[in-house]
């Protein structure tokens, strides 16, 4: 079992920027560690710390609706590299870098398309877009498993 870097309080989530049919304007979310133990002070990332990461207002356009949206971005579900399976503290699995996790982009304003002619622009229908994501570690050196 190859050993992956441990995630901390602090440690970023870096969006993709296509989400199925829409490209975000994605920014990085913050990783809050809940963990008890700590590497140089900083809590360790636990089970459960990804559901907390939410960046709102990001902007959006999908194809043929060029007035922009905006939404947040959400981890969906971690990858299965992404959640120790030996390495605890306080009886959870910490959280590791690994590959990718997935990721959703809810819609709290849709992205609209210009009327043909006069009337109001037409929203966006879909709600709920689908895309991925990965971690990045200030910790260069505690690893688990």
């Amino acid at each position: 079992m190859t050993k992956k870097l441990i995630l901390v309080d602090g440690d970023k989530a870096i969006f993709e920027f296509t989400f199925g049919a829409a490209l975000v304007l994605p920014r990085p979310g913050k990783l809050e560690g809940s963990g008890p133990a700590t590497l140089n002070g900083k809590k360790l990332c636990v089970e459960g710390d990804e559901g907390k990461v939410s960046v709102a207002n990001c902007s959006y356009v999908i194809p043929g609706y060029s007035i922009p949206g905006k939404g947040t971005l959400k981890i969906a579900a971690l990858g299965s590299d992404q959640k120790a399976k030996k390495t605890k503290t306080g009886n959870k699995a910490v959280l590791l870098k690994g590959t990718q996790f997935d990721a959703t982009f809810e819609v709290q304003n849709p992205a609209k398309q210009p009327p043909k002619g006069p009337g109001p622009p037409i929203p966006d229908a879909t709600l709920k877009y689908q895309g991925k994501g990965m971690f990045t570690t200030t910790n260069k050196i505690f690893k688990g498993t």
